[in-house]
């Protein structure tokens, strides 16, 4: 399975969205979901803001290596299963027909009784940045709880 997780310049929330899955996905024990990030007015290329970085390090995750890429067609075309962080990333993401497999992080996560965007911490302080990441540890906790439900419950 292909996670994919969108915002705007892939600087800020999905890079550390796409590092706190790749670490839920090992840990529990899921070595077939791939996760990945894009934004959608990405500078290809552009590594992660300082405050995603920084507060990635105290967490014990590296975005050290993180490349800020464009959300592609291509991209959306080969992902199951869409995160936007807010509306308009979900409007640009089904632009590029991914309507079928796409929603909001909070959405999915909360499976419909929450339609809230993610933060943007960009510009923030450190305790922003923080809290971003609190908020994504939540939801994406919660997406992988949905996702290993609808597993067992294909599996059975």
């Amino acid at each position: 399975m292909k996670l994919l997780f969108v915002c705007t310049g892939n600087t800020c929330r999905s890079p550390l969205a796409e590092a706190i899955g790749r670490r839920e996905a090992i840990d529990r024990g899921l070595m077939d979901v791939d996760v990945e990030s894009a934004g959608t007015s990405a500078w290809d290329g552009a590594p992660a803001s300082d405050g995603s970085l920084l507060v990635a390090m105290e967490r014990h995750l590296d975005l050290s290596n993180h490349h800020a890429r464009q959300l592609t067609a291509e991209l959306v075309r080969d992902a199951d299963l869409v995160l936007a962080m807010g509306s308009q990333h979900l409007e640009r993401i089904q632009a590029l027909g991914g309507e079928a497999k796409s929603a909001l992080l909070t959405t999915y996560a909360s499976e419909g009784l929450d339609d809230a965007q993610v933060s943007d911490p960009f510009g923030g302080d450190l305790a922003t940045y923080r809290a971003t990441a609190d908020e994504l540890t939540k939801h994406i906790r919660l997406v992988f709880d949905r996702l290993t439900r609808d597993r067992a419950a294909t599996s059975a």
